[in-house]
């Protein structure tokens, strides 16, 4: 930083804001984060806080952006141009009252009109949670690894972006498990889907039509071409390795079931929608943690169980949008067992495909007991293993045909 004066430091995990407030503190300047000898006095409403009408003229709160609280200042509406602010301010204002908390703004005396703090307080959290909302979404946009775009929305509850979460395209293998296998040779074509590629090769059909939509039934494992075939980008026998084609919204849901994924776009059957990412651990370790998640209600635990139970998917921290999928027992994803780079049967990568037509703004499930073409039911489920017998969590799907449990 420029303008650096004797032992002084900020911790290197300082929000944006945080070290924009110390360098104006410390009349300090730094490029990196948007503070100049220009912008070091400059002033832009970051939210409004508060209203209030005095001797008939109606002022506003305002947090200035990269200045501290402290610094907060009742500025007259006509001193503002931030229409989006004003218009965020009146419907959270607007919100907050029509579920009857405080009712009408109170009155006191010399002609002034303000808030009650409840609703200035909600207002401001309401602010802060935005923010932090829009924050995160640059950030899975930055992170991701395809060009279809993810969204965040949050119109029912104050809940912010999840504080232990980090956003990953692919497997992440926990020491001493190698999740891609070496593989050196791929096919020769010059039409895949003509010749003997890769399914062919593994004994299987090929998994896509020339639509690139799902040709196969549930339990059949999906080969497409690896990075060392001789077919290009364009190839139909490459489409789980390309990312997901839609744009999807991360939204809290309305109904207890936190988070949840809806589609922005008509999806229709048999495509590929996402692929489901986290920490691949041993069965051993996801038993250890299965115990943790069930006493918090959580479920982010996936068998790979394809050919063996020796390892597990784990996207309780580590994940991508997969993570905030929800399960129903009626589903409109299917589970299928691909394999690209890694001919490794025990560490499949698992793809999830529409089962139906999906409607643009319609949210995304999957079966948490669906393995390839297995139904886990929850009678069936009990004989299987230790890990099936742990606290039982109820089921909030509101599908006719629900089990009435997750697990």
């Amino acid at each position: 930083m420029e303008g650096w004066r004797g032992a002084w430091y900020v911790p290197c995990l300082a929000s944006l804001e945080t070290l924009q407030e110390l360098c104006r503190k410390e009349n300090l300047t730094c490029k990196s984060i948007g503070i100049t000898n220009k912008s070091l006095k400059s002033y832009e409403v970051e939210y409004l806080c508060d209203y209030k009408v005095e001797e008939g003229k109606a002022y506003y709160l305002v947090k200035w952006k990269g200045w501290p609280e402290s610094s907060n200042t009742w500025e007259p509406r006509k001193h503002l141009n931030c229409p989006l602010l004003v218009q965020n301010f009146l419907r959270d204002r607007n919100e907050y009252l029509s579920r009857g908390r405080e009712g009408k703004a109170m009155k006191v005396r010399n002609h002034v009109r303000t808030l009650k703090p409840a609703i200035a307080d909600y207002i401001v959290k309401k602010a802060k949670q935005r923010i932090a909302l829009q924050r995160w979404k640059e950030e899975l946009n930055r992170k991701k690894n395809h060009k279809a775009m993810i969204l965040v929305e949050n119109t029912v509850d104050l809940e912010g972006p999840p504080l232990d979460f980090y956003y990953i395209n692919e497997y992440k293998p926990a020491p001493g498990i190698n999740v891609l296998n070496g593989i050196t040779t791929g096919c020769e074509c010059a039409d895949c889907p003509a010749e003997k590629c890769c399914p062919k090769e593994a004994g299987f059909i090929l998994a896509y039509n020339k639509r690139k939509k799902l040709k196969i039934q549930p339990g059949l494992p999906i080969y497409e071409c690896n990075s060392y075939c001789r077919c290009g980008p364009d190839c139909p026998n490459r489409i789980v390795q390309k990312g997901t084609p839609y744009s999807l919204c991360i939204f809290r849901t309305n109904n207890g079931r936190g988070w949840g994924v809806k589609t922005l776009q008509k999806i229709k059957t048999n495509s590929f929608v996402m692929e489901y990412v986290g920490e691949v651990i041993t069965s051993e370790e996801a038993e250890r943690r299965g115990q943790l998640y069930d006493n918090q209600g959580n479920t982010y635990l996936f068998d790979l169980d394809y050919d063996s139970d020796e390892f597990t998917v784990d996207a309780a921290r580590y994940g991508n949008v997969s993570h905030f999928v929800n399960h129903s027992c009626d589903p409109n994803l299917q589970v299928f067992n691909v394999f690209i780079d890694n001919l490794d049967l025990r560490l499949p990568r698992i793809a999830l495909f529409s089962t139906r037509t999906i409607k643009a703004g319609e949210e995304l499930t999957f079966d948490y007991q669906m393995k390839g073409s297995i139904d886990l039911t929850s009678d069936s489920a009990e004989g299987l293993s230790p890990s099936k017998k742990r606290i039982r969590t109820v089921c909030k799907c509101g599908a006719v045909c629900c089990r009435g449990y997750l697990n």
